[in-house]
């Protein structure tokens, strides 16, 4: 079964499917170089002493991001991971959402299987992830609107034409939408683990057996199933586990914002911070808009979005810039999925027990086959 079990993971994250955000990225990047190549005002990038302290800003930015999101899994395990397991968890989280569409969860099913695998029991593991995502969610419903109205619709979307930028639809109507979306989830989400999970089970497992939507009725029993754990783990809960979740994910979400600022002040030596607000309140916007795109990760249209939205404020190319930006804050993360990976599948899933009998630590109520996305 582990040797199966073995097989089915790696199959899941083949070279091909590694590759695909990575040529897509660089493909949209190339392409939208060369179509600028032949536009003149573009200045050459300079490399500077400000270049060198703000890109370490950035790198500091980075590090705290993952350093808050390590600091949450272990406050939400109870401490029941060491340091250097956190860190491989959300590696591994990050890789696989890295991989994923947004529009499809990001790694969430992926993500609890990681967990359980990691000697935290099943109950729990679906209830720090699921609890997670909806912290996430709260940090995106609170902070699109604050960015919105205090830096303004014309300021956040003026620079664009919203009546065909992005396939027609516009940024403004996109983003509204997404966020909606957004909202009405996580509502969801918050009645069901707070208040009737089993209603809610028994409503989707209701909804997805009309015929035409069966195909997902076992997913939405396990779904079900795993809001219910997840409701009974986190009635358990006071507010001294919930005030360390909510200031992790507040840090890290505003540290992963924060690295643009960092990218574009490193090569406008000068630039002045009158802009800041907006930088961070458009790159709000771009991350809730990638969440409706279908390729991994948003490949290709994150680095279309940055030109639209942030190239106002660069005269060294836009598009080289976003190339650092995504060198500086995706790529990394396939990169060490892919070299984590199959040495955690060997700890984790060919020889689990003798691991965790070696490290004293009991063998949890896993999974045995890894969830679908």
């Amino acid at each position: 079964m582990a040797a199966q079990e073995e097989d089915n993971v790696l199959k899941g994250f083949s070279l091909g499917r590694i590759l695909l955000p990575v040529v897509i990225g660089i493909g949209t990047t190339l392409f939208l170089v060369w179509k600028a190549s032949n536009k003149a005002g573009d200045q050459p990038i300079v490399w500077t002493s400000d270049t060198t302290g703000w890109m370490l800003l950035a790198l500091l930015s980075l590090f705290v991001r993952d350093w808050m999101y390590m600091l949450r899994i272990r406050h939400l395990t109870d401490n029941g991971l060491s340091w250097w397991r956190a860190f491989v968890v959300i590696m591994l989280w990050e890789f696989s959402s890295a991989l994923a569409p947004g529009i499809i969860g990001g790694g969430f099913f992926f993500a609890i299987w990681i967990l359980s695998r990691e000697g935290i029991d099943a109950g729990k593991s679906i209830s720090v992830i699921t609890f997670t995502s909806f912290l996430d969610g709260i940090f995106v419903v609170v902070m699109a609107p604050l960015v919105y109205f205090t830096v303004g619709r014309e300021e956040l979307f003026g620079s664009m034409d919203t009546s065909t930028d992005l396939t027609g639809l516009g940024a403004f109507v996109i983003f509204w939408l997404v966020f909606t979306i957004i909202v009405v989830y996580k509502l969801f989400v918050a009645y069901a683990l707070f208040i009737n999970p089993h209603f809610v089970k028994r409503a989707l497992v209701g909804i997805f057996s009309i015929n035409g939507l069966r195909r997902w009725r076992r997913s939405m029993v396990t779904t079900g199933d795993q809001l219910i754990v997840a409701a009974a783990e986190l009635r358990k809960r006071g507010w001294d586990y919930w005030w360390p979740g909510i200031a992790t994910t507040f840090l890290s979400w505003t540290a992963r914002f924060s690295i643009v600022n960092c990218i574009i002040h490193a090569f406008h030596p000068g630039m002045g911070f009158s802009n800041d607000a907006e930088m961070f309140g458009k790159q709000v916007i771009m991350g809730i808009i990638v969440l409706l795109m279908p390729t991994p990760g948003g490949s290709g249209i994150a680095e279309y979005m940055f030109r639209n939205f942030l190239g106002m404020y660069i005269t060294v190319g836009p598009d080289k810039l976003a190339f650092v930006w995504r060198l500086l804050s995706y790529y990394p993360y396939i990169a060490i999925g892919a070299f984590l990976l199959p040495r955690w599948v060997k700890r984790n899933v060919v020889d689990p027990l003798a691991h965790r009998k070696g490290a004293g630590i009991p063998d949890p109520d896993r999974p045995t086959t890894l969830p679908s996305e």
